[in-house]
């Protein structure tokens, strides 16, 4: 079987009309073209190309095959450049999981920006709270809160989300304000039966009044006066800011917790993948209310709803 490649390097013989010229730009020897040439010609057993110290001919066997040559040649070049472009512009579906409550406040504006940047390319979301295996499940890309477990992922760090403790000014008047020891017999809103909360460096087990397996339930119950929630800031932002949630224990977090988007490799990363992190990484970032309407500035573009990464 004659190799494409001996057939490519005969068509820029041809086609540049000389063997320097054709080994200039492809980039080998003259003598190595001679050499390839003449292994072909053997090969096929007909003379492609008379050559004299002063010119170079092609034989009618060698117009022929040239042809066919060139015909393929050119195929090739365009399958190279439509994998290329491909590789340049985001095309076909970019399968993206995230955590339902981020997924939901902050994923779309980066989604439809990126629909309408790219118009070949689409999206399918995925939202669960729960331990994603991206290669398993065929995803490209997934947002993770909290610490890395797969280290055989890539991670890129988006930003940290802060944690606070936050209840309703009804539900302080009325069973006034804990402080961080007598958290643990204080009216809270949890996620399990027995819970392990930290405030102010005091750890603290405490027995919920109301368990809930959803961050936008305990944050309306929380609200609604019924105790005392752990949520992150990108929820309780709004009720802070209105006056209908408070923040507890100092305008200080409670907890910080890394925000990174992670995919499978960064070895020749598809541009679908490529543009949507850097989509992601380039967000603005708002305001944090704190205590009532007080806010930290943001200082610079991050992660939306996410704190500047520390360095």
């Amino acid at each position: 079987m004659i190799p494409p490649a001996d057939m490519m390097l005969f068509a820029a013989v041809v086609r540049e009309e000389s063997f320097t010229r054709a080994a200039r730009k492809l980039g080998i020897t003259k003598q190595t073209i001679s050499e390839r040439i003449s292994k072909l010609e053997e090969r096929l057993g007909v003379r492609l190309l008379e050559r004299t110290t002063r010119r170079l001919r092609v034989t009618g066997p060698g117009a022929t095959y040239y042809e066919r040559c060139a015909a393929i040649a050119e195929q090739i070049d365009e399958a190279n450049s439509e994998v290329q472009q491909r590789q340049a512009e985001p095309v076909g579906l970019l399968r993206v999981s995230s955590p339902v409550l981020y997924g939901r406040r902050y994923l779309m504006p980066v989604i439809s920006k990126y629909l309408a940047r790219h118009p070949q390319a689409r999206v399918e979301l995925v939202l669960a709270d729960r331990r994603i295996h991206l290669i398993e499940e065929g995803l490209d890309v997934a947002i993770h809160i909290g610490p890395l477990d797969d280290s055989s992922l890539v991670a890129r760090k988006l930003g940290e989300g802060a944690i606070h403790f936050v209840a309703s000014p009804r539900f302080l008047a009325k069973y006034g304000t804990p402080s961080a020891r007598e958290l643990r017999s204080a009216r809270c809103i949890g996620f399990n039966a027995f819970e392990t909360w930290k405030a102010e460096g005091v750890e603290s087990r405490i027995d919920p009044v109301l368990t809930v397996n959803d961050l936008e339930l305990a944050c309306e119950a929380a609200i609604a006066g019924v105790g005392i929630a752990r949520v992150p800031a990108i929820l309780c932002r709004d009720a802070v800011r209105d006056g209908r949630l408070k923040v507890l224990f100092g305008p200080k977090p409670a907890a910080m917790r890394a925000i990174h988007v992670v995919y499978p490799s960064r070895m020749n990363l598809p541009a679908k993948v490529r543009l949507f992190v850097d989509a992601l990484a380039t967000l603005a970032e708002p305001a944090l209310p704190l205590r009532g309407g007080s806010r930290l500035t943001a200082s610079a573009p991050r992660s939306v709803g996410l704190a500047k990464p520390r360095r």
